[in-house]
């Protein structure tokens, strides 16, 4: 699989998008922090700009799969803290109902104590943990009314019930535990491949950041071709489906002369009649390209806004915080995750590709972009960078895992 090159915005500004000094974000930034940028090359081990830019690469690109490793588990901790707010409240409720229980109990132990019909022991009994078992021996000097026969089944179902609520909140308050220590290592994750991918920046003298710089707009030039061959091959796909329709059309007055000279093949049904319209599937063609129209209007508002992990809007975003927002503009509510996202719409060939599909990259699926049309796309690239439009192929044709049309 081709490493992980995303490469920074164009050195040519384009509309929203703000043009740094060097050719990518992550390299102003690192001029900015190091201390070191400047300093005389080492001696000879050390790596060239090519095995540099591969290292910097698939550290982002690991940041960017512990990202959506991060963002999966936050919002299943999110949802975990939810389930055990309720279940703590619920927990206090019974604990009422049940302390309520015993206290009718109670008057009647007492009751029983005054009147001599039961000794100070059956009082002792009347309040604890089971006092079913007290009846049950028929200890009792006279027979339970009705009333307190309810108020022992009473206290008896509360007391079972309490009893589960508060194992269950147990559990719950476990698995939010495990939630968040697992929280806090995907964000020490992210961090620590993103400091070295910094680290590694600030190694190179400025003259290597400026030829580092002309590799990648080498690289970006050559993408940017691979997306105008993609166009071209969409284009000429959607020319032969047009002709074919033509045709189509075209032969349909024969064979309604041909149902006419037959009429017993005329009888059919007016249901039939309707699933055949002509305007069937292209009425659906229109709703989906309506929405992504909203979708894309979004993500095009989004340009020129940096990349933060984590980050769903409406200041930052990550990849798929950004995919997300965009469709969620549309209507359409997706996942949180690129792991979801990929399995919440219908798949496409690459050349079938349309405006508002969802691209995904790697075998781990750690990234996503929303299509644009002629091999573009609208994506949050990496951190240190900024919303931008970018070619699919950006990180080479065999980076691309697939494409999702989610409405």
């Amino acid at each position: 699989m081709a490493p992980h090159r995303k490469p920074p915005r164009p050195a040519r500004t384009r509309t929203g998008i703000r043009t740094p000094a060097l050719a990518t974000a992550a390299l102003t930034s690192v001029a900015l922090l190091s201390q070191t940028a400047n300093a005389a090359p080492s001696t000879d081990d050390k790596p060239s700009l090519e095995e540099v830019e591969k290292k910097v690469d698939d550290l982002y690109r690991q940041a960017g799969t512990a990202t959506e490793k991060y963002n999966s588990v936050k919002e299943r901790t999110t949802k975990q803290k939810k389930r055990v707010d309720t279940l703590l409240d619920d927990a206090a409720q019974r604990t009422e109902k049940l302390n309520e229980a015993r206290e009718e109990l109670g008057s009647f132990a007492a009751e029983q104590y005054r009147t001599g019909t039961a000794s100070p022991d059956a009082a002792s009994l009347l309040l604890a943990d089971n006092p079913q078992d007290y009846f049950d021996q028929n200890q009792l000097m006279d027979p339970l009314t009705d009333r307190q026969k309810g108020a022992v089944d009473e206290y008896v179902t509360q007391q079972a019930e309490a009893t589960e609520q508060r194992q269950e909140a147990s559990d719950s308050l476990e698995q939010l535990t495990e939630s968040q220590n697992a929280l806090k290592a995907g964000k020490a994750k992210v961090q620590t491949k993103l400091a070295q991918a910094r680290e590694l920046l600030s190694t190179l003298t400025a003259a290597e950041q400026a030829e580092l710089a002309e590799i990648e707009r080498r690289e970006r030039e050559e993408a940017e071709r691979e997306a105008a061959e993609l166009a071209r091959r969409q284009a000429a796909a959607r020319t032969a489906s047009q002709e074919t329709q033509a045709s189509q059309s075209a032969a349909a007055p024969q064979e309604a002369q041909q149902t006419q000279q037959a009429p017993e093949t005329q009888q059919v049904a007016p249901e039939a009649q309707q699933g055949t319209s002509e305007t069937s599937a292209p009425a659906e063609d229109t709703t989906y390209a309506s929405k992504a129209v909203k979708a894309l209007a979004f993500a095009r508002a989004q340009i020129g806004k940096p990349y933060v992990w984590g980050a769903t809007g409406p200041g930052s975003y990550d990849c798929s915080g950004l995919t997300q927002a965009a469709w969620k503009a549309a209507g359409v509510d997706l996942p949180r995750t690129t792991y979801d996202q990929v399995t919440a719409g219908t798949s496409a060939p690459l050349t079938d590709a349309r405006p508002g599909d969802l691209i995904f990259f790697y075998d781990n699926i750690g990234h996503v972009g929303l299509y644009i049309g002629n091999g573009m796309m609208i994506h949050a690239p990496k951190p240190g960078a900024y919303v931008r439009e970018e070619s699919v192929f950006y990180d080479g044709e065999s980076s691309i895992h697939s494409v999702v049309r989610p409405a």
